[in-house]
């Protein structure tokens, strides 16, 4: 047999780093966001949904329909029901929620 001038190579795996994981699921459920609310900010919420509808323009959550991610109100009439109006409740928890909503959450806007 013939011996070669070559080193001996070890079998080693190289680890590579891992891609930053995406915390956000696939699913939220209107509990896993409510649950997010302080006591003022179910108050401020209850209160919304009295209304008829949002003043065009504003930012809501469809809490039935949460994979659509934000959405703005527009001249249709929104389903108040079910609607988590950004402006009645904190910036903080806003973001908390987002965080927890799809990755490909994003604004709609109705071009007229």
């Amino acid at each position: 047999m013939k011996q070669t001038n070559q080193p001996a190579v070890k079998n080693e795996t190289i680890k590579k780093p891992a891609a930053k994981k995406d915390n956000r699921s696939p699913y939220v459920t209107r509990e896993s966001v409510l649950m997010l609310l302080s006591d003022d900010e179910v108050a401020a919420v209850a209160t919304a949904e009295t209304a008829t509808r949002l003043p065009e323009g504003d930012e809501y959550l469809d809490m039935e329909q949460l994979e659509q991610g934000v959405q703005r109100a527009h001249n249709k009439k929104t389903p108040m029901g079910r609607v988590l109006p950004k402006k009645s409740i904190h910036q903080d928890t806003w973001n908390k929620i987002l965080k927890q909503l799809p990755a490909r959450t994003e604004v709609k806007a109705k071009v007229a």
